[in-house]
């Protein structure tokens, strides 16, 4: 029984490697924008509101530093991506998965920017997701 492996046509190709840099120009965007949010929690800033009985109540500098250092490294994933590095893809879901968490857990904070990024990151996800590694042969 002879298996035969289907060939990806070059326009197909073109897509899946538009739909990787999309996705990194996305968390690229994202990541600087939570490194900039978490620069505006550790300052202090009057933009974060108060929610007394919120159930994950968070230290402010903490939840900054937080913020901060995963956009780092989203942008610095968000670089391998450019270059279609097979490790930044893996890495790009799983630190997208964690800016979602984040996000969630600072709804009550800043409920509309939350959610957007929360949007921004699901598609991020879901784009690197659903590339397939182009064959080698």
């Amino acid at each position: 029984m002879a298996t035969t492996t289907p060939h990806r046509s070059p326009a197909a190709l073109a897509a899946a490697g538009g739909l990787v840099t999309f996705a990194g120009v996305l968390l690229f965007i994202a990541g600087i924008l939570d490194f900039f949010r978490g620069i505006m929690a550790i300052a202090n800033d009057d933009v974060y509101v108060s929610t007394p009985n919120y159930l994950f109540k968070f230290d402010l500098t903490s939840w900054g530093w937080i913020q901060l250092i995963l956009g780092v490294i989203a942008v610095v994933v968000a670089a391998g991506l450019f270059s279609r590095a097979l490790w930044a893809r893996v890495i790009g879901v799983g630190i997208a998965g964690l800016l979602i968490i984040a996000n969630f857990l600072s709804i009550p904070y800043y409920p509309l920017w939350s959610l957007t990024l929360i949007a921004l990151y699901a598609f991020v996800i879901w784009a690197l997701c659903v590339v397939k590694e182009p064959d080698r042969s």
